[in-house]
């Protein structure tokens, strides 16, 4: 069985990757990493149980967040690592395995493949992976039903991950990541029984992000309205891009008065808003757009380029010998930094390189306006609710969520161009980069554009939501006079949708494409029971989303 992976919007035809991935995974990698999510729902399968009975060490969280964010697209392009990875998932499952048998206890499903498979060599490896793909579902709703829950858990791994290395966790969280992975192959499960559990999804992905914000907030203070520079100086620089703001303190820490400049890169431009960083004055500003134009700007910023989490592209000759990974991203033949004693990295190699190195090409110039996270727009409360009221705002419209290569993506720039001056933009994640840009101007000092931070600060725009709807004494959410027109890309994305439902929000645009592992079953029930739809034309989509404002007296 070729591969077959549909878990990003870029699935070859809108249907499926099934020779080469789009992201630049092949077929060998491909089948790693369904492999790994498989011994994920094998090693899950025990440590459950051995939850439950209170018999469970903090290694075994760890394996778990790790082994679903390695397979969230962009992440991992090496195979040695893959494939420790999963010989390590068949040591942690016997080892749980053995010692819930001396305690007595028989897992549901312990006699299944996910917990008794298992391979000494390579060839065996991928003798496995043939057989428990995608496709090993029939049925397709329930595939399809699988399949959202898994890439929904995904993102819930990445962003538990990113909160776990700043200390914060939630074992409720664990518990439920281990109960979502069994159900996702217990032949017993219909899709009645699905569909809650994606629901159920999105609960908890609302409190990983409320986890995750306050790992970021407690550590580096809350996001503060901040003008962000665009240009570039004369020293020579590093450019950091991912999401993980600990790689973006050591950076900043190891680099001050080494006369090498730090900038940011697309899903880290947010750091800027944050308060613990504004005080190093060699953080000059941010670099580029969001993670698919790599390919073209990382060869001008001359300097080397540090991966911290999932959006990297298979690099080019001309930048190359300047990329750096860390964390659970990797590619084969790329320098990776990795962890220290207690987290800590040296970064060493990259000033060192940075200081042979020219400083960046300029590319563009002026600045943005961004750090309107849900604890700032609490204290402009009152500015905008008196702005709703007096009709100077009119609508609200939600473009949060994943930029892409995708042509159709320009609806986006053009759909914010064309929104009337009484509207105003709420955005999240490295969608922004389609209109973040344009000169969308004020109404009454708010700017048009309200950049909330990255994909996972699309909690903060929930928040918001929710406080406008306590400000105005509403019943409902969706009474707001705000209108959601999302963009997705990966898995990350798929855990801030099943977030949005969980929350009741209803009516949602999706775009540019629906996902193509949603079955025309999964897709009526998610119509009809959330309105949830595919985006149209600008035209179409203006009238349905902004044309009729629900106006609070």
């Amino acid at each position: 069985m070729s591969m077959y992976c549909y878990q990003c919007q870029e699935a070859a035809k809108g249907v499926a990757c099934t020779i080469k991935g789009v992201c630049g995974k092949d077929d060998e990698l491909a089948k790693l990493q369904d492999l790994l999510t498989y011994i994920a729902k094998g090693v899950a399968i025990f440590t459950g149980e051995k939850r439950k009975a209170k018999a469970l060490c903090n290694a075994t969280n760890l394996f778990l967040m790790e082994s679903l964010f390695m397979t969230v697209t962009n992440v991992s392009f090496d195979e040695a690592v893959l494939k420790a990875k999963i010989r390590e998932g068949l040591v942690n499952r016997e080892k749980h395995k053995a010692a819930l048998a001396e305690m007595g206890i028989t897992p549901n499903l312990a006699d299944s493949d996910a917990a008794t498979w298992t391979a000494t060599t390579d060839a065996e490896l991928f003798a496995k992976a043939e057989t428990i793909g995608v496709l090993s579902t029939e049925n397709v709703d329930v595939r399809s039903l699988r399949e959202l829950i898994i890439y929904g858990l995904k993102g819930m791994a990445a962003y538990t991950h990113h909160a776990y290395i700043l200390g914060k966790e939630n074992v409720e969280v664990y518990a439920f990541m281990e109960k979502a992975l069994v159900a996702s192959i217990d032949p017993s499960l219909g899709a009645a029984e699905l569909l809650a559990l994606v629901l159920e999804t999105g609960k908890y992905g609302v409190d990983v992000m409320a986890l995750l914000d306050g790992a970021n907030t407690g550590k580096y203070g809350n996001p503060e309205i901040t003008e962000v520079n665009l240009g570039v100086g004369t020293n020579p620089g590093i450019l950091i891009s991912g999401h993980d703001l600990k790689d973006m303190e050591q950076l900043l820490i190891q680099t001050e008065g080494t006369g090498v400049d730090v900038y940011t890169h697309s899903e880290m431009l947010p750091a800027h808003y944050y308060p613990a960083f504004k005080k190093f004055k060699h953080f000059v500003g941010n670099y580029g757009n969001a993670w698919w134009l790599q390919d073209k700007e990382f060869a001008s910023f001359n300097g080397p380029i540090l991966m911290t989490t999932n959006c990297v592209t298979p690099p080019k000759d001309s930048y190359k010998d300047r990329l750096y990974t860390t964390g659970l991203v990797n590619f084969a033949g790329v320098k990776h930094i990795a962890d220290g004693e207690n987290g800590e990295k040296d970064f060493s190699a990259l000033v060192a390189q940075a200081k042979t190195c020219a400083a960046p090409i300029q590319i563009e110039e002026g600045k943005i306006v961004g750090g309107f996270a849900h604890h700032q727009i609490g204290q402009l409360a009152d500015k905008v609710v008196a702005a709703v009221k007096s009709g100077a705002i009119r609508k609200f419209v939600v473009m949060a969520g994943c930029d892409g290569r995708s042509k159709k993506r320009e609806y986006y720039t053009e759909f914010a161009s064309e929104m009337p001056q009484d509207t105003v933009i709420l955005t999240a994640g490295c969608a922004k980069y389609r209109y973040n840009k344009l000169d969308m101007g004020t109404i009454g000092g708010i700017p048009r554009v309200l950049d909330a931070g990255q994909c996972n600060d699309s909690y903060s725009l929930a928040v918001t939501a929710l406080r406008l709807k306590e400000a105005f004494g509403l019943e409902d959410i969706n009474e707001l006079p705000i209108s959601y027109n999302i963009a997705w890309y990966e898995q990350k994305a798929v855990i801030v949708l099943l977030a949005l439902l969980h929350s009741g929000v209803k009516k949602i645009h999706l775009g540019p494409t629906l996902p193509a592992f949603l079955s025309p079953g999964v897709v009526d029930v998610l119509v009809n029971s959330f309105g949830l739809s595919g985006i149209g034309t600008v035209e179409e989509d203006m009238e349905t989303l902004v044309g009729t404002a629900v106006l609070v007296d």
